[in-house]
């Protein structure tokens, strides 16, 4: 396919209006030189970018696993609400009394998600999940230095993390403390004693964690932590599993993010919109950032960590957030989790004849295949099984995550799937197998079907050709 660029021919144009017939004003910052846009009609234009889309892959096409990320339907009506014009075209630096009802969606929002998380305060300011845990951190961290509490240096971080979690820390300036997991998959308890010391900041957990798995020993992980002076910080990536049912403040979390654009209804991938919103125990509101939301209920002004995004975060996000929230309601938010584990239980007990279950155990929203024994035996990896699955028509699940499994195809159906789509899911995976016992050779060179086959992603990686010279 050539790229608009390509396409491009000397004097093509789109517009059909009229020439001006009132003096061009241009300001003195006009460019001397036009930029080397392409000239192509508005047919072509309409042609090229449907062509795009055609070659992309979302929830809208169809199954969308992609484990820990719960790429979920998103309904249209909260794509309405955040359309309206007296939310999509406002300027931030209107007077506050000009945008009463936007000032209210976001106050409404901070307390639903007080509410659901367990927490005392919420900043909607950050603009996606890790910049929810950066901010988190610097909470942790102000919060230890306006005591004097100089020496805590340390965050502890399972091994069976998101990534983003021990950047985040090492980010505000912390040093990463990791554990191992236990046999069971969670949080090794002696592991957990034995780093937690005077030096001890805070701990960094997912719970349910990537494995979906629930912890069972949640209240001793954070007790241990809490009696060694640290503060626990609850990572929400997976909060799809547990909302509305059961709350990370509630299982002794002091602080905690929450992705807007994964548990509550925003169009997620390709690069955005995400939000993150914080919320804290008391203790820790004195350190948010200063939001002119609650700037009048606010003391302590000064103990602010400072604004860590400009304005007030990703509005629009928040609106479609508030509109998920209300048309849920206090009953259909723990249906959402209650769905979201029924249907990822569901999935494994059929997907586990085929392929071993990492830990073979009752899990929460996402499951983790273990590809180990396959590979060793007829030399089919995960990676084969996922370009595998895409010649039979659904998204691979996330591949080689969580770290701590070696051959890992992580599930997560969501709970906006029937029990027809797992089915035939279910059936695509099963071809997969079938041909990994009949000729296993064909999956090292899938996909066959797509614009291109396998790439070399060693290469594409190293040296990427990430810009085109444009001479026309």
């Amino acid at each position: 396919m050539e790229l608009i660029f390509e396409k491009s021919m000397e004097g093509r144009q789109q517009s059909i209006l009229p020439a001006c017939d009132v003096p061009i004003y241009l300001p003195s910052q006009t460019r001397e030189t036009l930029p080397k846009l392409p000239q192509l009609t508005e047919n072509e234009l309409s042609r090229h970018y449907t062509a795009l889309a055609k070659r992309t892959f979302g929830v809208n096409d169809g199954f969308y696993p992609l484990g820990s990320c719960t790429m979920k339907y998103n309904p249209k009506i909260n794509d309405e609400m955040a359309s309206l014009p007296g939310f999509a075209s406002i300027h931030p630096l209107q007077p506050a009394h000009t945008v009463e009802g936007c000032l209210e969606v976001m106050t409404l929002a901070q307390q639903f998600l007080a509410e659901i998380t367990g927490m005392d305060g919420v900043t909607l300011q950050p603009a996606a999940g890790a910049h929810g845990e950066f901010t988190g951190m610097m909470l942790i961290k102000a919060y230890h230095e306006s005591r004097g509490d100089d020496k805590r240096k340390k965050i502890i971080v399972p091994d069976s993390a998101h990534g983003t979690n021990p950047a985040s820390a090492t980010m505000a300036g912390f040093e990463v403390v990791n554990i191992p997991s236990a046999g069971d998959g969670c949080v090794d308890l002696d592991a957990l004693r034995r780093v937690c010391q005077d030096d001890t900041a805070g701990l960094m957990l997912t719970n349910p964690n990537t494995l979906g798995l629930f912890d069972p020993h949640i209240l001793e992980i954070t007790r241990i932590v809490h009696d060694a002076g640290g503060i626990c910080y609850y990572d929400g990536a997976n909060l799809n599993a547990i909302m509305g049912i059961v709350r990370p403040g509630d299982m002794g979390f002091d602080c905690v993010h929450v992705n807007l654009h994964k548990s509550f209804s925003t169009p997620h991938g390709g690069g955005g919109p995400g939000s993150g919103p914080v919320g804290c125990k008391a203790f820790l509101q004195p350190f948010l950032p200063n939001s002119i939301v609650e700037q009048e209920k606010r003391a302590n002004q000064d103990l602010s960590i400072g604004k860590v995004r400009s304005f007030y975060g990703n509005f629009l996000v928040i609106v479609r957030a508030l509109t998920y929230m209300l048309t849920l309601g206090r009953e259909g938010i723990p249906a959402v989790a209650y769905h979201a584990v029924l249907h990822a239980n569901y999935m494994m007990a059929q997907l586990k004849e085929m392929f071993p279950v990492a830990y073979d155990r009752p899990c929460m929203h996402e499951f983790v295949l273990d590809l180990s024994s396959i590979k060793q035996k007829t030399g089919v990896s995960a990676l084969d099984v996922a370009k595998g699955l895409q010649d039979v028509g659904i998204h691979p699940p996330t591949m080689y995550f969580p770290l701590i499994v070696q051959e890992a195809l992580m599930v997560e159906p969501t709970e906006t799937e029937s029990k027809e789509t797992m089915d035939e899911a279910v059936e695509a995976f099963k071809k997969v197998y079938e041909t990994i016992q009949k000729e296993p050779h064909l999956l090292r060179q899938a996909p066959y079907k797509g614009v291109i086959s396998r790439p070399d992603e060693v290469t594409a990686a190293r040296k990427p050709r990430i810009h085109y010279f444009y001479d026309k």
